[in-house]
């Protein structure tokens, strides 16, 4: 093996895919008007990955909950707000520039700050849903 085929990532003859410029997410936070929701997501075919930029209005919160598969990156691109970490939601506070790992079955919360809060979360993408037999699906829960 040659040096340079060690980093080809190309598969079967099929050609290598190119890096893509996706979208400013600062500029994104900036732009006016100022609506809360979910601002850009990635959204091309063939990706291994899930993210969003997502824009929580001053005072909004995603409510504490739990998730059980994934683990996320969340990266605050503009404003404040505040972290509720496990079952207590203990407040960590949030700014710009903080970058934060969000573990598989870790217990959270996110309320926005006075300027509201601009973030950016990556995870592995969910796989979509499939049509299985009965016999292979799982039980009914009570």
């Amino acid at each position: 093996m040659t040096p340079s085929s060690a980093f080809d990532t190309g598969t079967g003859g099929e050609p290598d895919a190119e890096p893509l410029l996706l979208c400013d997410a600062g500029a994104l936070a900036d732009a006016p008007p100022l609506p809360a929701g979910v601002l850009w997501k990635l959204a091309e075919s063939g990706r291994q990955l899930d993210a969003n930029v997502v824009r929580l209005a001053p005072g909004d919160r995603v409510a504490s909950h739990r998730e059980p598969h994934l683990d996320v990156l969340v990266l605050v691109v503009r404003g404040d707000g505040v972290l509720g970490k496990g079952s207590a939601d203990a407040p960590e506070p949030l700014a710009e520039g903080a970058l934060l790992w969000l573990p598989h079955g870790s217990t959270r919360s996110i309320t926005a700050g006075e300027r509201g809060l601009t973030y950016l979360t990556v995870h592995r993408r969910r796989p979509g849903m499939r049509i299985r037999s009965r016999a292979t699906a799982a039980p009914a829960q009570p």
